[in-house]
């Protein structure tokens, strides 16, 4: 296993940490103006643990927010009616998430200001490189992201990006606070098995209402849950907005994002769910993910005919190698009563 190299960044509202392995930001400490600090990214708890060696690269120090591209990845899985994988596949599209989340990227400047990163892609893949800028704002506990994708040549992909927020044990401790969006969709399969929750390949407006395979309903905007389970929903249509209230630590954490490039938002319950090792029925995080994609299906799915994209709502970005997609994005902490 390669050596993960860091970097550190401390401004008046705080100080964050970046990591060479998938190009990871986190963990991130926001100081308030009350003068108290909070750390709302998620970091896996097995960083230190040995045996980390023997998992999956994107695994091995997980935690906080980075880019995926693309987004998911393609591989045999059993889909319902309405669900293909007719979009063009190719070499490293069975990566998950993308190359740039499994390998170590290349330091660019950093200084007190800003932090710069960048991945180049293997030869053959669509993509070139990604380029990472990360910039605390100097007025507030913010940090503003910058990401650059660049292609050898016209492409269509699922993109993503994956902030992971930290969560307390208490069932209902964490209020999600969403902007507008279309509506959810539910997972059309299991994403871990014996661990299901919501009823699968299921359409509904609202986060509240959301429906168990035994008929409960569940409000899924309050987490962690109380059962164990590892679900993703998919909010449709989202307006570029959410935040997390820490009702009982007495903050909320922000995110914002660029709509027209991340038409959804993927919530990911990993809520103690998955059994095996590292996860050992103890990981509790909340993914919130902009997207443009559906779900984590990778490229054959996201960028064929799909019951999202026929909906009206984009699950793939075309790409030209004579362009620079450049998108921004913001996440913020701050004190609520």
């Amino acid at each position: 296993m390669a050596e993960t190299t860091r970097r550190e960044l401390v401004w008046e509202h705080g100080r964050l940490s970046l990591q060479s392995l998938g190009g990871m930001l986190g963990p991130v400490h926001f100081k308030l103006p009350d003068g108290r600090e909070v750390s709302p990214l998620h970091v896996a708890p097995w960083g230190q643990d040995p045996n980390r060696a023997t998992l999956p690269t994107i695994l091995q120090e997980l935690r906080g927010e980075w880019p995926c591209v693309p987004f998911g990845s393609d591989g045999l899985r059993s889909l319902p009616e309405g669900w293909s994988a007719t979009g063009d596949s190719f070499e490293g599209a069975e990566v998950p998430h993308g190359h740039s989340s499994n390998v170590h990227w290349s330091w660019g400047t950093c200084d007190d200001g800003e932090a710069n990163l960048h991945c180049i892609y293997p030869q053959h893949h669509p993509v070139r490189e990604l380029r990472r800028r990360i910039v605390p704002d100097p007025r507030a506990a913010a940090i503003d992201i910058t990401l650059e994708i660049r292609v050898d040549r016209p492409c269509k992909l699922p993109i993503g990006l994956h902030p992971t927020f930290r969560l307390s044990p208490e069932p209902g401790s964490v209020e999600l606070e969403t902007g507008a969006y279309d509506h959810v969709r539910s997972y059309p399969g299991d994403v871990e098995p014996g661990a299901a929750l919501f009823q699968s390949d299921r359409r509904w407006g609202t986060l509240q209402e959301i429906q168990a395979r035994d008929g409960a309903d569940i409000d899924a905007a309050r987490v962690p849950l109380a059962q164990s389970t590892e679900e993703l929903l998919q909010l449709v249509g989202s307006d570029g907005t959410f935040a997390l209230h820490y009702r009982h630590e007495g903050f909320r954490a922000r995110l914002r994002w660029q709509k027209e490039h991340f038409p959804s938002l993927l919530l990911w319950y990993s809520n103690g769910g998955r059994q095996t090792y590292p996860w050992d029925g103890r990981h509790l995080a909340l993914g919130v993910e902009p997207i443009c994609s559906a779900f984590d299906l990778g490229p054959a799915v996201s960028a064929g005919v799909n019951p999202i994209q026929t909906a009206g709502c984009p699950t793939s970005m075309q790409f030209d190698p004579n362009a620079v997609f450049i998108t921004h994005y913001r996440i913020s902490a701050e004190a609520t009563s």
